[in-house]
């Protein structure tokens, strides 16, 4: 430029000289230095947020891995210590009940001699109805097999006579043929029952100390652990248990309400077997949309071979039914102050869990989706339900909580500043 600014400067320059070099105008931001990335190399916002997901993705699921394994190795005291909460959920609020007004261990021990009283009574009378009806009902299966066999061979499958009872000979053949194998076969049942008794006695141990003390056991955990974030635990852990027994008195309830339908419509159809017919209803509800259908489609083979394809189709009917009161009513009615998990939620959770651990995993999954949806829920809402509305009084008008919102970091109670 010239003196003036006003141009280039084009005075004349000595023979054999250079003419000077101008600087370049380019910002301080396009030129290359310490820290800074050439413009041609840079990565793109997207690809570097979307990096970040997936590696603390990777991370997240790499851990639930782990976890699930350990799980899966330690599946007896992890089953026994499951058994023992679902216990202490139905049992807390009768043992309550009982310590207003006697010591807490002799409310502890009345309940479980009551419980077991009840649960010992249903296995008997279950047992006694089998014994009375099981040669009555042979009969009535094997008539059951031959009606089968001739409403099989009309419109509109057509089938040759005689298949199901071909079918039923070569069941006995393979039966005679594979006896070792499925004497082996029981003998494992037997041991896995033996570690089913185990179980039972580890469940009803914990949850003895649950039900006498579980207050102050959660209290010695709480003290074990950082003091800062004690609060927090405390909200999570609230939730948590409330979530869960809830969610357990409600299916327990939803369960007793199908098998009670159930019995009873069973009963006017005069399927044979109405009692163990009950209990399976009652033990199937508690695996989430897909148990109930299975136990009454169990109940519509022994009615279709004891009493006809009429009243089995009756029997079907009852599926749908029974859904429909249990989806549209006593959900709602039962489960919906303690669990809101959409249906689809409920499916993949049942899905995943039966997948990774059998029936079992079915069993476990929903609780465990649904308290972990809680305990987030509590922790985003900052300890109170979302759509609560304001502040409460007791937390809003204590004395000095104005004037310390009002005053600066930086000013002390006196009015004075820091510093």
């Amino acid at each position: 430029m010239g003196a003036n600014g006003a141009g280039p400067d084009r005075r004349p320059v000595p023979l054999g000289s250079r003419r000077p070099r101008v600087p370049s105008r380019r910002t301080p931001a396009a030129l290359p230095g310490p820290g800074r990335v050439p413009p041609g190399e840079r990565v793109p916002a997207g690809l570097r947020t979307a990096a970040g997901y997936t590696w603390r993705l990777v991370l997240l699921g790499l851990a639930a891995f782990l976890v699930v394994d350990v799980l899966t190795r330690l599946e007896l005291p992890v089953v026994a210590l499951f058994v023992a909460l679902v216990i202490t959920s139905v049992l807390r609020p009768p043992v309550d009940l009982l310590a207003r007004s006697m010591p807490r261990s002799l409310a502890v021990l009345l309940t479980f001699l009551c419980t077991i009283a009840l649960v010992g009574g249903i296995l008997t009378l279950v047992g006694t109805t089998v014994a009375e009806e099981w040669s009555r009902l042979g009969n009535e299966l094997r008539g059951g097999l031959t009606r089968i066999d001739h409403w099989l061979t009309r419109a509109p499958f057509h089938l040759r006579p005689g298949t199901v009872t071909d079918l039923r000979a070569k069941i006995g053949e393979y039966i005679s043929a594979h006896r070792s194998a499925l004497l082996n076969t029981a003998l494992s049942g037997a041991g896995r029952i033996v570690e089913l008794v185990t179980g039972l006695a580890l469940a009803v141990f914990c949850s003895v100390f649950f039900l006498h003390s579980g207050d102050r056991m959660w209290a010695w955990v709480q003290q074990q652990l950082p003091a800062r974030s004690r609060s927090v635990r405390e909200r999570a852990g609230r939730a948590a248990w409330r979530t869960f027994a809830g969610y357990t008195r409600g299916v327990l309830i939803v369960a007793a309400s199908n098998a009670v339908l159930v019995g009873i419509a069973l009963a006017l159809l005069r399927v044979p077997l109405v009692m163990p017919l009950i209990v399976l209803e009652f033990a199937a509800t508690l695996v989430p949309l897909i148990g109930s259908p299975i136990a009454l489609a169990i109940a519509a083979v022994v009615a279709l071979a004891a009493r006809g394809p009429v009243i089995a189709l009756l029997v079907l009917a009852l599926i749908v039914i029974i859904g429909q009161i249990e989806g549209h009513l006593l959900h709602p009615l039962v489960l919906g102050w303690s669990v809101r998990i959409h249906p689809v939620a409920i499916a993949v959770a049942v899905a995943g869990g039966t997948v990774l651990a059998g029936i079992l995993g079915a069993v476990v999954a929903v609780p465990v989706v649904s308290v972990g949806w809680a305990v987030i829920g509590e922790l985003r809402g900052g300890g109170r339900p979302r759509g609560s509305g304001p502040e409460p009084p007791a937390a809003r008008d204590q004395p000095g909580r104005r004037e310390q919102q009002g005053r600066r970091p930086d000013q002390r109670e006196d009015g004075r500043h820091g510093g």
